[in-house]
C-alpha cells in the first residue's frame, strides 16, 4: 500500500509542485539561472523517484525536494564561480515545523505570482507568454501545450527555447510590476491559468479524465491574484467562479468502477455545494454593469449547469443565449460546436444537424473529437445508425485520453446491442 502511496505523491509532485519548486528557486537565484534551475529540479525528482518507492511517504515533500533542488543549484554555481551568498529559506532541523511550513508556502505563493507575471513580460509575444507559463508554472510537456494551442511538439520546443533565452535577456529578477505594468499582463495571466485548469479538468492523455490537483493549483493561483489589489478585478473573480463551478462536479463526472460519466446521467447528489456557494459569491463579486467577459459569461453557463435539478431542468435558452453573446463577443471554433449541445435541446436533432452540416462547410471546420461525438449522438437521434458509429469511431480515432475513448467505445457497443 505504502509503494502505491509513493507513486501517487511522486505523480502529484511532478504536476502539482514543479512550478512551485522551479518558481521559488528562480525567484532566489534569478531568471539567467533557468537552466540550472530546471536542470537541478529534474535531478530532485529522479532521486525522489528513487527514494521515495521505498518506505512511508515524506510529511513534507516539497520541503525535501526544494532542499535537494536548491544544494544541487548552489553546488552548480560555485563550480561555475557564480554564487557568493543567497539567503536559503529551507526548514532547519531545530525549527517548529508548522511554522516552518507556513513560512515557506508564503514565500512559494508570492514567488509563484511573481512568476507568472515574469513569464508574461510585456517584451514577449503572447504566444511565448502562454509556453513560458505553462512550462514554468505549470509543468506541461510539451505534447500538453501542442494540444492546448493547436500546435506541433516540435514547434513548442523550439519556441520554449527562444522564450526563455528572451526571458532571461529580458528580466534580470522576480518582481511584481507596477499598477500599470501588472494590469497590462492580467489579461494573458487569467488565459494561463484557465488553460492549466483545462488540463487538469480534461486531461488530453494518459488514463485519467480529471487530476484534481491540477484544477485546484489553478483555483489557487487565481485566489493569489486577489490579494493584490491591482488584480481583484470582475474578471478574475469570474474566472474563479467559472473553476469552482467545474470543480463542484469533480466526483459526479466519474463513477466508482472509473469510468466516465456524460452530464445527462450525472448524480447532481454529488455535485460539490460548498464549491458552487463560492463560485456563486465570486460571481456576485464579478458583476459588471456591461461588457462582460467571456468569464463571466463561462461562469453563467456553467451555473446554470450545475444548479439545475437534472439534464431535462436545465435553462437550455438561456445557455444558448449565453453561447451566442460569447461568440458575438469573439469567434471561437470550440465555442461553436459546444453551443451545438443546446441548440440540440431548443430546437431538436434536425436543426441541430443542419447547423453542424453548416459548421462543417466553414473555414473554422475542426474534425476533432469532439465535433465527431457531437455528430455521432444527432445521427443516432435522428436513426442514423451506420451514420452514428462511424462518427463515434472518428471521435475515438481522435482521442488521447483512455477514458474518454473507453466511454465513446461503450456508446459503440451500446448501438450494436
Amino acid at each position: 500500500m505504502g509503494e502505491v502511496n509513493n507513486e501517487q505523491l511522486v505523480e502529484h509532485i511532478f504536476r502539482h509542485e514543479y512550478g512551485k519548486i522551479v518558481s521559488f528557486l528562480t525567484y532566489k537565484f534569478g531568471p539567467s539561472q533557468l537552466e540550472v534551475i530546471e536542470d537541478a529540479v529534474q535531478e530532485a525528482l529522479l532521486k525522489a523517484m528513487q527514494v521515495w518507492g521505498y518506505g512511508e511517504p515524506l510529511k513534507n515533500p516539497t520541503a525535501w525536494l526544494l532542499k535537494v533542488a536548491q544544494n544541487r543549484v548552489i553546488d552548480t554555481l560555485r563550480k561555475k564561480k557564480h554564487l557568493a551568498h543567497v539567503d536559503v529559506l529551507l526548514p532547519s532541523k531545530n525549527s517548529e515545523p508548522q511554522k516552518e511550513e507556513v513560512l515557506l508556502n508564503t514565500a512559494i505563493g508570492d514567488s509563484q505570482l511573481k512568476m507568472i507575471f515574469a513569464c508574461c513580460h510585456p517584451s514577449l509575444s503572447a504566444e511565448y507568454q502562454i509556453i513560458l507559463s505553462l512550462k514554468l508554472i505549470a509543468g506541461f510537456g510539451n505534447r500538453e501545450i501542442a494540444q492546448a494551442l493547436f500546435k506541433k511538439e516540435e514547434t513548442v520546443a523550439k519556441s520554449f527555447t527562444r522564450a526563455k533565452r528572451r526571458l532571461q535577456d529580458k528580466v534580470r529578477t522576480l518582481d511584481i510590476p507596477l499598477e500599470l505594468g501588472l494590469q497590462s499582463r492580467l489579461k494573458i495571466v487569467l488565459k494561463v491559468i484557465y488553460l492549466l485548469f483545462s488540463e487538469g479538468y480534461a486531461t488530453r492523455s494518459g488514463s485519467g479524465l480529471i487530476k484534481k490537483d491540477i484544477c485546484m493549483e489553478a483555483i489557487r493561483l487565481a485566489l493569489l491574484l486577489t490579494d493584490n489589489k491591482y488584480c481583484d478585478t470582475p474578471e478574475v473573480h469570474a474566472l474563479i467562479a467559472l473553476m469552482c463551478f467545474h470543480a463542484s462536479r469533480f466526483d459526479a463526472r466519474i463513477d466508482s468502477d472509473g469510468n466516465l460519466v456524460d452530464l445527462e446521467n450525472q448524480d447532481r447528489s454529488l455535485y460539490e455545494r460548498e464549491l458552487i456557494n463560492i463560485g456563486i459569491y465570486h460571481l456576485e463579486d464579478a458583476s459588471v454593469k456591461e461588457n462582460p467577459s467571456d468569464y463571466h459569461l463561462q461562469a453563467a453557463i456553467s451555473y446554470y449547469h450545475c444548479t439545475a435539478k437534472n439534464f431535462d431542468d436545465t435553462n437550455w435558452q438561456a445557455i444558448l443565449q449565453l453561447y451566442d453573446l460569447q461568440l458575438a463577443r469573439s469567434f471561437s471554433p470550440i465555442a461553436q460546436l459546444n453551443r451545438l449541445v443546446p441548440f440540440h435541446r431548443v430546437f431538436g436533432a434536425e436543426k441541430a444537424m443542419k447547423s453542424l452540416r453548416d459548421f462543417e462547410k466553414s473555414p473554422y471546420f475542426i474534425d476533432n473529437a469532439l465535433f465527431n461525438a457531437i455528430k455521432a449522438e444527432l445521427l443516432l437521434e435522428l436513426k442514423d445508425l451506420k451514420g452514428s458509429k462511424l462518427s463515434l469511431q472518428r471521435a475515438i480515432d481522435r482521442t488521447h485520453n483512455e477514458m474518454e475513448r473507453n466511454h465513446l467505445y461503450k456508446k459503440l457497443k451500446a448501438i450494436d446491442a
